[in-house]
């Protein structure tokens, strides 16, 4: 049981930890080049995805602390329900659980997200990140895949 939260305990503990040496290393708003189109760039996110709502004034904080919280607790239930050999649902649903409380950690203690990886192209910046953010959306993609890829074994017995 305990190796199905494992993808969500390194997501926290790498999220964090990065995010540490980032407040520690990186000034904010000022880019430090890695390689072309790619900058580490310290930022703090008020609000959620691409900023939405970082401008609302505070009451956010807690809304978006409370939707991870309630979506942890969602994502705890269905992980334990979970069969043995459901091991790549276990992975994005664990990513996705591991993103979450990485983020609301820094919600909670901060009152915003660090985020400090930034990809761009020419004049064009996707909005900074982190490794929760990251987690977040490959488990969701992993998540996503498997709900249209994965063969439903119910097909298989109504033609019997």
């Amino acid at each position: 049981m305990l190796i199905r939260f494992l993808p969500a305990i390194i997501t926290i503990v790498l999220d964090q930890a990065t995010k540490l040496y980032a407040v520690d290393k990186l000034t904010l708003h000022q880019p430090v080049p890695v390689m072309p189109s790619f900058n580490f760039t310290l930022m703090y996110n008020e609000g959620a995805a691409f900023s939405f709502l970082s401008d609302a004034g505070g009451w956010q904080r807690w809304l978006f602390s409370g939707l991870a919280f309630a979506v942890s607790i969602f994502l705890i239930g269905w992980l334990i329900r979970l069969e043995r050999r459901e091991k790549w649902l276990a992975l994005a649903l664990s990513l996705i659980l591991g993103g979450a409380i990485g983020n609301l950690i820094d919600r909670v203690a901060y009152g915003y997200v660090v985020d400090f990886v930034q990809w761009y192209y020419d004049r064009f910046y996707w909005p900074a990140f982190n490794i929760a953010d990251a987690a977040i959306t490959v488990g969701t993609v992993l998540l996503l895949s498997l709900s249209v890829f994965q063969k439903d074994e119910s097909q298989g017995l109504e033609k019997s």
